[in-house]
């Protein structure tokens, strides 16, 4: 994620050298005209030319982030939104917040907090971003394990070989007990054309991809036809787009992501916790 913002950041630095070139480009100055005097004094207004209208109309007032992104090259004025901080504009990219002050001069990587509400108002935004982003998937191209009637659903990046991952998966059940319905989506950690990402993809291929998810995690081979493309490189470009470190990464309905594996009984607990915010 540090590198991600890091390029984002750049971007915006590359923004201040343009800004910079337009500062020293010579500007016409308008020279003032004297206000004519009517006896007495008192100013009066010049008379209008003929077929001149009376008052000029009233400009139309400008999108601020229309502004802003005129001035960040590559910002769309749809990546930006004011924030309760007079001139500081949030601005977003995939799910990378920062923030930018409306002359584009300058870029603040860091959450943003509510003090009095001790509200994290970054993260509440990561949130709705991971919901829209998990909401693009259908859930045709998941493998989900869930009870019949569950009572919360979450959303697993998984690996195969990782460790935890085989852990949260031997307790699938007690998952599923609780009302805990649990959607995965492939994140192979080590990258396309590797052996992880190839048993991804067998899995995904296998006519039967819960059992042969299962087998893949207790170490078992798991075979399968090429069937084609499969949606282990969209998933796993999300993961990465998430900014995520290590599988298993939880995700709940609100958006709220875990990092890291989390035994049913905590993680039912949390999940009670996210339904509340």
């Amino acid at each position: 994620m540090l590198v991600r913002i890091s390029v984002l950041l750049l971007s915006l630095a590359n923004a201040t050298v343009a800004l910079a070139a337009q500062a020293e480009a010579p500007t016409a100055v308008a020279q003032p005209v004297p206000a004519q005097q009517a006896a007495g004094g008192a100013p009066v207004a010049p008379t209008p030319a003929a077929g001149t209208p009376a008052a000029a109309t009233t400009p139309a007032k400008v999108d601020p982030r229309v502004e802003i992104s005129s001035r960040i090259p590559g910002t769309k004025p749809d990546e930006l939104r004011a924030t309760p901080i007079p001139n500081i504009y949030e601005l977003t990219r995939g799910s990378e917040i920062a923030y930018v002050t409306t002359d584009g001069k300058y870029a603040i990587s860091g959450d943003l907090f509510d003090i009095p509400k001790n509200d994290d108002l970054t993260e509440d935004h990561r949130r709705d971003l991971r919901v829209q982003q998990i909401g693009s998937i259908p859930e045709s191209q998941m493998v989900i394990f869930g009870p019949k009637d569950p009572k919360y659903t979450v959303t697993v990046f998984t690996d195969v070989d990782c460790a935890y991952c085989r852990q949260l998966h031997s307790q699938i059940a007690d998952y599923n007990r609780l009302g805990i319905r649990v959607r995965y989506l492939f994140y192979p950690r080590t990258g396309p054309n590797t052996e992880s990402w190839t048993k991804a993809e067998a899995v995904w291929c296998s006519d039967n991809r819960n059992d042969a998810l299962t087998r893949a995690k207790l170490g078992q081979p798991v075979k399968a036809k090429n069937c084609g493309e499969t949606p282990v490189a969209r998933t796993y470009a999300m993961g990465r787009d998430f900014g995520l470190q290590g599988t298993p990464a939880i995700v709940a309905a609100n958006g709220t992501m875990f990092p890291g594996y989390l035994p049913p009984n905590d993680l039912l607990q949390e999940l009670k916790k996210a339904q509340r915010q």
